[in-house]
Parts: structure tokens; C-alpha cells; sequence
């Protein structure tokens, strides 16, 4: 029996005179990989800035495992179980590997302003649990050689990595990947769509934004295709493969 984990409905999301989302509703389920594809421009990032806070919508409801969060925070979603990646890789470059994903855990932590100024024991020991918790995760990913490296250092495909590292160390339910195989060649895309597997067989939900149709298809176990900032189609990939409204809007071929 499917259990809803996600749910929005009549998400609108405007600007200035654009209309990029429009009317927008999808139910994600706990335990699948649901693909959010569509050409460029058609509201799939806009939409995954509204789900983690970064846009406040116009209008519409937001429920996340049973929690509303329409019109809250980042740091509110974060939270509540919903982390992120993005199109172009936000990693701090200068910092270590190690040291990016130790600052994806403090979203957990519970040492106040105070204890990480004055460095306690129990501060400390937390601090040592998230520095266990980092490697752990950058082993998880594939990169623990990795760990002392600067992020600016780091092959294509690993800052990929070390950005999804980064991600589950705040203990997400959902994870939202935003074009994460961009950019990469064939076997890393490989690699990459292992992980992702892994990762919803250990429990996370995963919604991804991908242009890579091959992979999405392969992957996903729902689709939903966004074009003018309205959902076109919804269901299973091979159904949505062979939906005319979504071949005219991919291949500009009108639909017979």
C-alpha cells in the first residue's frame, strides 16, 4: 500500500506577468523515485525552489509527511526532512570535502551559539560524532579518499557526489536532485544512477529534475512533465514516453 509523503496542490508561482508555475499538483509516495522532466523554461527548478522554501508561492497547499509547509522557510523544510541539490553545483570551495558535508549535519546538531563558542564536552563530542558522521557519508557517496581534498579540487562527477553527501547529512526523507547527471559522461551516469538506487533502497524518497531521458526512464517509478509552467502528464514512464502532448513538447511534433 502506497503512503503519500508529499502532497501539493493549485501551486501557482508568479512573476511580474509570468506565470511559472501554474496550477501545478503531484502526490509523491514514500519509498519511489519520481522524475520531474520537461524542456527548459517549463517550471521544473521554479518548482523545486518552492518546495524548499528558496520561492514563497502565490497561492495553493504543501504537506510533507503530514506537516504543512506552505510559505515556510528553508531552514523550516530542511527540518522537516527535505534537502536539496542544485543545477550548478553550490559547494564551498575552499572548504575540504569533509568539511562541506560536516556542514550539511549541523542542521542536526544541538550545541547552542554559546556551547560552539566555549567548546564544552558535550559540544566537542559532537562535533567529533559529526566529523564520524561526514566520512561515513562521503564513503557512502564513493569519495572517502577524498576527505581532506578542497571541494574546488575535486573531479566534476565527485563535486556531484560530494553535494549529495552533503545532502543526506541532514537526514532527509526526500531528497530533491536538481539535474544531478548533467554534464557527466556515460559511466559516471552509470555510477551515479547506482547511488541513486541505493539510496531509495535505504530508505529515502528521491525527486529528481533530469534531462537525461534514458536514465529517467530507466530509473523512476512515476513522471511527471511540466511545460509552461502547467503539468502536462503524470504516470509511468512508459505511458508518459508514448503521451503526444509530452512527444510535442520535447521533439515539437504535433500530436496526431
Amino acid at each position: 500500500m502506497t503512503e503519500a509523503l508529499l502532497e501539493i496542490n493549485g501551486i501557482h508561482k508568479r512573476f511580474g506577468g509570468l506565470h511559472a508555475l501554474n496550477d501545478i499538483a503531484l502526490t509523491i509516495n514514500k519509498g519511489e523515485i519520481y522524475g520531474l522532466i520537461g524542456p527548459n523554461g517549463a517550471g521544473k527548478t521554479t518548482l523545486f525552489n518552492v518546495l524548499t522554501g528558496l520561492y514563497q508561492p502565490d497561492e495553493g497547499k504543501f504537506t510533507f509527511n503530514g506537516r504543512d509547509l506552505f510559505r515556510q522557510k528553508p531552514y523550516v523544510v530542511v527540518e522537516s526532512g527535505i534537502a536539496r541539490t542544485f543545477q550548478n553545483i553550490r559547494l564551498f570551495a575552499n572548504m575540504s570535502a569533509l568539511e562541506n558535508v560536516m556542514v550539511g549535519r549541523h542542521v542536526r546538531s544541538k550545541a547552542s551559539v554559546f556551547g560552539a563558542i566555549l567548546r564544552p564536552p558535550s559540544a566537542r563530542k559532537e562535533e567529533a560524532n559529526i566529523r564520524i558522521r561526514a566520512q561515513e557519508l562521503l564513503d557512502y557517496v564513493g569519495i572517502p579518499q577524498h576527505a581532506e581534498e578542497l571541494a574546488c579540487n575535486l573531479s566534476y562527477g565527485d563535486q556531484r557526489r560530494l553535494e549529495i553527501a552533503r545532502a543526506l547529512a541532514t537526514d532527509p526523507k526526500l531528497l530533491a536532485l536538481d539535474e544531478p547527471a548533467a554534464g557527466m559522461n556515460p559511466k559516471e551516469t552509470e555510477e551515479l544512477k547506482a547511488l541513486m538506487q541505493k539510496i531509495r533502497n535505504d530508505g529515502v524518497t528521491i525527486l529528481l529534475i533530469e534531462h537525461d531521458v534514458k536514465l529517467i526512464m530507466g530509473l523512476c517509478d512515476r513522471i511527471a512533465v511540466l511545460d509552461y509552467g502547467k503539468k502536462i502528464a503524470e504516470g509511468l514512464p512508459e505511458a508518459v514516453k508514448s503521451n503526444p502532448r509530452v512527444i510535442e513538447a520535447y521533439l515539437g511534433v504535433a500530436p496526431e
